[in-house]
Parts: C-alpha cells; structure tokens; sequence
C-alpha cells in the first residue's frame, strides 16, 4: 500500500471531513454525550481502505444507527455531543494506540488491504489527526466542568450488530450497560431499564470494559472516576429514523430516573 505510506505526514486533505463532530457544543448540562464510532469516512489518500463500499456500510465500518440516538438524546437533555466521524477500521477511537486492534487487520471475517504492512509514521498519522482530536474535544469539555466543580455525568454511545459473521450466535439483549469499578451510576440505569418487561438488558453484554486496552471509558471515565454510563444497544433496532427517535425518547427517561436516583442515593 505504498499510497498510504505516502500520503502518512498529511493523512486528511482540506476535502475530507473533519473528524469532530459537535452538536448543542454550547450547552451546559450535567451530561456530555460521545460517540467513538459515528461515522465509517475515510480519508480520500486511503482509497476506502482497500474495501468495497457495502464493507464500510456494515457494523465493521461504524456503530450502524447510533449517531441518529445519540443527536436525539443531546436535543432531549440539552446536553453537548462529540461523536467522531471516521471509520473505525480507519483507526478504533476506543482502543489505546498500543492495543493490537487500534488498526484492524481484520475484522469480523473480513480482511482490511488498507491496514496491511503499515509503517509508524503512518499508523501515526491516523492516531495524531483523528484519534487525538476526538478525545483533545472530551478532555477539554471534562476538564472545563471539573474545574469549575459543576455535575457531570458521562453518557458513551455505541451499537451492537445483532449476530457476527464470524462467531453466528444471536445476541438476544435489546440494550447492554458495560461497566467496570466506577459502576454507581451505571447500575442505577440498570434498575430503571430492569423494570421495562419489553426490554431485554444485558449487563456488560455483548461487550464488556477491557480496561487495558479500551480509551474512553477507562481514560475518560475510570481514571476521572465520575459517574458514566456506556450503552450498547442493537442496530436492528434503530436502523431507521423512527427508530433513533423511539430509542432516544426511551433512554431520555431512563436516564433522568435514573440520574434523580443516583442523586438521592449520594454517600
């Protein structure tokens, strides 16, 4: 792949899509949205990655639905979002750059050409110009309330597909919460979920935290320890925009309940 070495000390042009989005940036809410895997661009230097279209359209290119949610749910609680726009076979803004799978050679059954025998400058490149922004963006928001000693409450929205080509089983949960030690409030939108019978809740399913190799959870979250909430809900269910919209007016009260709860039940 001798365009990607190439291409590695400017990986993005001024025609490719900044990779931080925002949306309510300037609200001021106890809550603060992010969302890893927004969106499956990639920079044009990589030619899709070696990859047809429909590989980039599927669950290994991006969380399929979950960016529609997450901008419902920051306009229902005024809350700012950061979500980040590139695919993360591009580079997985949810794995430390060290981790094995920050640049997939593989995934789910599908091999990635565009992240084969990649040199350091260029597996630099995507972490210094995409990664990098995207959590610069949540440090500064996280350190701005901190500092001001104002509530903050961590809200990390993914989406799950509902079996994997490469390990078929189905994955019978509608939504999982997937926690480690800084759990208090995620248990609590545990007890809220757990009270709907329609809803089938997974806890740390299908995916838990691996603290580490995992970011933003465990950077942003853990190391803070503030009260943090991790959703994974299934894409067959917000696949449409009627979808997002019905999942984002669910979730809204759950995490309010939830979040008067957590309040009441302070040490």
């Amino acid at each position: 792949m001798s365009e990607v070495t190439l291409s590695a000390n400017k990986l993005l042009s001024s025609n490719d899509p900044v990779p931080v989005g925002l949306r309510n940036e300037n609200a001021s809410s106890t809550f603060l949205l992010i969302c890893d895997h927004a969106g499956n661009a990639v920079p044009r230097s990589l030619h899709n990655l070696g990859l047809p279209k429909f590989e980039l359209e599927r669950h290994i290119g991006y969380d399929i639905g979950i960016l529609g949610v997450s901008e419902h749910l920051s306009d229902m609680l005024m809350a700012p979002l950061v979500f980040q726009r590139y695919s993360r076979l591009v580079v997985e803004c949810n794995r430390i750059a060290t981790s094995p799978d920050s640049i997939a050679l593989m995934s789910d059954g599908t091999a990635v050409p565009g992240n084969i025998g990649l040199d350091e400058a260029a597996r630099k490149a995507r972490h210094t110009e995409i990664a990098e922004p995207y959590h610069k963006e949540i440090v500064s928001r996280l350190d701005d309330r901190q500092d001001q000693g104002l509530p903050l409450v961590l809200l990390s929205m993914h989406s799950f597909t509902p079996s994997l080509l490469a390990k078929p089983a189905p994955r019978p949960w509608h939504v999982g919460l997937c926690y480690d030690k800084a759990s208090r409030f995620s248990l609590e939108i545990l007890k809220v979920l757990e009270k709907h019978a329609d809803i089938t809740v997974g806890r740390n399913e299908p995916y838990g935290v691996n603290m580490p190799f995992d970011y933003s959870i465990p950077i942003h979250g853990e190391a803070r320890g503030i009260p943090y909430a991790e959703f994974e809900i299934r894409q067959d269910l917000i696949t449409t925009a009627e979808g997002q919209k019905a999942w984002a007016e669910r979730l809204v009260g759950v995490i309010r309940e939830a979040h008067a709860n957590f309040q009441r039940a302070k040490p």
